[in-house]
């Protein structure tokens, strides 16, 4: 069976518009009732600015053999046990049967390039290593290994292309980090997530503030792109569908 993407990259391209859309929304309503967060947080709080990619997910789901899939991503539904904490509260689930299929998580960076790469770093790392001792330990039934996804669109702007200097006085970093960018330390969290087993899939976009009328973004590389993202996704779908079957 052949993979189903669709026009994935016209359908990223709108989702980049809805997020800077949503998040300019965001930033202009907060501000009429003047409580405008600290910043530009104002506009990763609301919650809403990555729901183009929801949708663009749900499409691939629908197209590669599991059209009565359950597309979970109201809160109090897409919430997991976890081994280290009791729950944690995913950005979307898909559900079929009863089982878990898939679990994503989509994160967002505009400014403030320093202290959330590490925010985000950490969450990401703690997040899955959470949800699959879960999973070893028998907390998702006997459903067989799900797909785990973690995208990352990040704001292509100076702050996150200059490369960044490190500071570690005891023992040098490794190598990969010398003269590496933020985005460039999001491309290597990302290989890494994938190499070490945490991630079925890891993907990082890179799209600038002028991108809400365009929806233009761009890939670091191919096997930290979207393509290679939702091939991923697509195949463990199909692969799901034809368990059902047989």
């Amino acid at each position: 069976m052949s993979l189903n993407l669709g026009d994935y990259e016209a359908a990223t391209r709108r989702a980049i518009k809805t997020f800077w859309g949503s998040r300019q929304a965001s930033l202009s309503a907060q501000a009429t009732r003047q409580k405008l967060d600290a910043g530009t947080r104002g506009a990763v709080t609301s919650g809403k600015n990555l729901n183009g990619f929801i949708d663009l997910i749900s499409d691939i789901v629908y197209a590669n053999g599991l059209p009565k899939a359950s597309i979970q991503q109201k809160k109090g539904l897409v919430v997991l046990p976890g081994y280290f904490r009791p729950t944690k509260q995913w950005d979307l689930l898909i559900m079929n049967n009863q089982r878990l299929i898939a679990a994503l998580e989509f994160k967002s960076q505009v400014g403030s390039f320093g202290n959330n790469y590490n925010n985000r770093t950490e969450e990401a790392i703690g997040t899955a290593q959470c949800l699959w001792t879960a999973y070893r330990e028998g907390g998702l039934g006997d459903s067989p290994k799900p797909f785990l996804g973690w995208l990352m669109v990040v704001e292509d702007a100076p702050g996150s292309t200059t490369p960044v200097r490190n500071e570690s006085p005891h023992f040098p970093v490794f190598s990969e980090f010398q003269g590496a960018s933020y985005l460039d330390r999001y491309e290597l969290l990302c290989q890494k997530l994938v190499k070490e087993q945490l991630y079925t899939s890891a993907c990082v976009l890179a799209t600038p503030a002028t991108a809400k009328k365009t929806g233009a973004y761009r890939e670091l590389s191919a096997p930290t792109g979207l393509g290679n993202f939702l091939s991923t996704l697509a195949g463990h779908v199909a692969s799901e569908a034809a368990r059902q079957r047989t």
